[in-house]
């Protein structure tokens, strides 16, 4: 067990401990209402930030350690083709899982100790890479045209990295928003985990994939960390610090 940072009424911790990856899984089955429970979860560093006052778990997600020789081990890989990433030199690591207590609700501060604590890991690790997926709920994609315009306009990966298609029934964005106009904002159906990665230089795959058993349809999303923007660095830094 490693403890990453105290802020407020949070600390944040890493564990790979059995007793915290049941306590991690569990509050994942409340948030997400199924039992999302897999093998990698006892590969994996599972980040848990916890009420000072009573030690009650508010948030979590685990972090898979890789290189690009064995990304095909990764969650994400189920879904998408990640063979180019294969070809990155540096360590990364597959943030997944995330999720907070139901009666959380929006809490700034949470959500700022949970970012601190990726940048105290990704620092520690020395990680170039930073991806998973990020997901919208339920799996009609139609309620989501003006994110995925967005997104295909704006924020799809550099070639040499693009994930291809692996999952059958992926829905590519070209296909689903074809000409349509792009708004100028952030559509308010952007999931908020997925706005975070975008500001911080972060890029996605071309289309979504469909997953019936979360029933959610989600997008890879990859940062690299070195080009992250210098203001949003220094915004993450300032809480570890």
């Amino acid at each position: 067990m490693t403890q990453l940072l105290t802020k407020g009424k949070y600390r944040a911790r890493a564990s790979c401990e059995p007793i915290d990856v049941r306590a991690a899984q569990a509050l994942r089955t409340l948030a997400f209402g199924c039992d999302d429970g897999d093998a990698l979860d006892a590969e994996c560093t599972h980040i848990l930030i916890e009420d000072l006052h009573d030690g009650t778990l508010k948030c979590c997600y685990r972090m898979l350690k890789l290189t690009g020789k064995d990304v095909s081990k990764s969650y994400s890989a189920q879904f998408y083709d990640l063979s180019r990433l294969a070809h990155f030199e540096g360590p990364m690591v597959e943030m997944g899982r995330f999720c907070t207590h139901p009666e959380c609700g929006v809490d700034t501060d949470l959500l700022r100790v949970a970012w601190g604590a990726v940048t105290a890991f990704v620092d520690n690790n020395a990680i170039e890479l930073l991806f998973g997926c990020s997901s919208f709920a339920g799996t009609d994609a139609s309620a989501y045209l003006d994110s995925f315009a967005v997104l295909n306009a704006r924020h799809t990966a550099p070639i040499r990295w693009a994930p291809r298609v692996k999952a059958g029934g992926a829905i590519q964005f070209s296909n689903l928003v074809g000409d349509m106009p792009v708004i100028k904002v952030v559509p308010n159906t952007m999931p908020p985990l997925l706005r975070t990665y975008l500001l911080m230089g972060g890029w996605v795959s071309d289309h979504a994939v469909i997953d019936q058993k979360m029933n959610t349809l989600h997008v890879f999303t990859g940062v690299e960390v070195r080009k992250i923007p210098l203001a949003r660095q220094r915004l993450l830094r300032a809480v570890v610090g």
